[in-house]
């Protein structure tokens, strides 16, 4: 959420901010209307209740009148505050100074290129070519439909190899290794500023029990401290694993072939809170993390910075690192990074103290940041650019001690 000072204050800035993201800037002047009127009935109903206590027993019917006045428009306030609420929930946080405006992916700028792609001297094939056996997205569709697959036999080996290096990676910077729920409650959703991802239909949701299962291991990790004053004197840095879902709403027709756009799909993700003087170097150290991991698996990749337009809801300063997929000739995106300031932490009212000036504690919220360790798309490049003209594929060596072999995929 948003600081709703920010948009007393300093509405122009917020506009501005939000047609960086391509959104509607005329949300700000509806909230500022809205929230006027909300402000001036929250006074009434308190200068009433004032009046109220001022009432002796011979004032009985005058009481019972204001009582009911009272009543009536604290539901006049009900209404307003829903209002207020659903407006505020669709301004985004606002883009970092450092991001680059522009529309979509194609004006994300190039931080940087690592490794080149292999020159094959045979005909390469792409993943379900390769191991289309052992992936098996037939049989899945089957039994739950289009966009899921079985993953079976050495690919499945090779996921868990994937995850044990990202963990074993990860752990000694101090990431505390978590498999967090797969379900959140509906309004913890919006709370950490996701309404979208329900609104849009993209969230799988069961009504009858109000809950939702996570698009991201984040959405379920960000909320972990609602409602707590923590210690961020050093960065809470939570590693978690879990299985996550979307409906991929809105992207029918593209990637249909294969698991590299699914409903149900595993990740290992990054989590950290902190301090918001640390979360700018929080966000390069992830960063590096991202690319420790990526050299050491051996992908050609590269970095982009997402400009405004590409980059999602919550963030205000987002990076992508992308595989080369030697099947697609291009680079695909693999894994994000992104610094969501305060604006999870406000919609989940986590905080941390501070001494001010006058030597006075206080409270403020804690700035967080989310990154891709591993999720499964890093198994497609590794298919990809590890082949070998027999049709078996090389396991890059950092994995090798986890499947006990050099190759996978060997027919024989």
């Amino acid at each position: 959420m948003i600081n709703i000072n920010l948009i007393r204050e300093n509405p122009d800035f917020v506009k501005d901010g939000m047609r960086k993201k391509f959104s509607d800037p005329k949300l700000v002047d509806d909230f500022l209307k809205i929230d006027a009127e909300w402000r001036l009935l929250i006074k009434k109903i308190d200068d009433m209740r004032a009046e109220q206590k001022l009432f002796n027993a011979d004032n009985r019917e005058d009481a019972r009148k204001l009582k009911e006045e009272i009543a009536l428009q604290e539901e006049k306030l009900a209404i307003l505050s829903k209002d207020r609420d659903l407006i505020i929930s669709q301004i985004p946080n606002l883009p970092d100074e450092s991001v680059p405006v522009g529309k979509d992916d194609t004006e994300n700028v190039l931080v940087k290129t690592i490794g080149k792609p292999r020159i094959f001297s045979f005909n390469p094939k792409d993943y379900i070519d390769l191991a289309g056996w052992m992936i098996d997205t037939e049989r899945a569709a089957k039994i739950s439909g289009s966009r899921f697959g079985y993953i079976m036999q050495d690919i499945a080996e090779l996921e868990m190899a994937l995850f044990r290096f990202g963990i074993e990676t990860l752990l000694p910077y101090g990431f505390r290794l978590t498999i967090p729920p797969v379900m959140i409650k509906a309004d913890v959703y919006r709370r950490i500023g996701k309404g979208q991802f329900i609104d849009s239909g993209d969230a799988f949701c069961l009504l009858q029990d109000d809950l939702c299962l996570v698009g991201s291991s984040e959405h379920s990790i960000a909320p972990m401290y609602m409602d707590e004053t923590i210690d961020v004197t050093k960065p809470i840095r939570i590693l978690g694993l879990s299985t996550c879902f979307r409906r991929e709403a809105g992207s029918y027709g593209k990637d249909t072939r294969g698991i590299l756009r699914v409903h149900q799909f595993n990740k290992l993700e990054m989590y950290s809170l902190c301090r918001p003087e640390d979360s700018k170097a929080e966000l390069e150290f992830m960063l590096a993390r991202q690319e420790e991991l990526m050299s050491g698996i051996q992908l050609p990749y590269r970095v982009v910075q997402n400009c405004s337009g590409d980059m999602g809801f919550s963030d205000s300063r987002q990076y992508d690192t992308e595989a080369w997929i030697p099947s697609q000739n291009k680079y695909r995106e693999t894994h994000s990074c992104s610094n969501t300031t305060d604006f999870q932490s406000r919609g989940l009212n986590i905080t941390y103290k501070i001494r001010s000036t006058d030597g006075k504690e206080k409270k403020e919220f804690v700035h967080t940041l989310n990154a891709t360790a591993f999720s499964e798309r890093p198994l497609l490049a590794i298919l990809e650019n590890f082949q070998r003209e027999d049709g078996s594929v090389s396991v890059p060596e950092v994995l090798r001690k986890y499947l006990g072999r050099d190759t996978i995929l060997n027919k024989s």
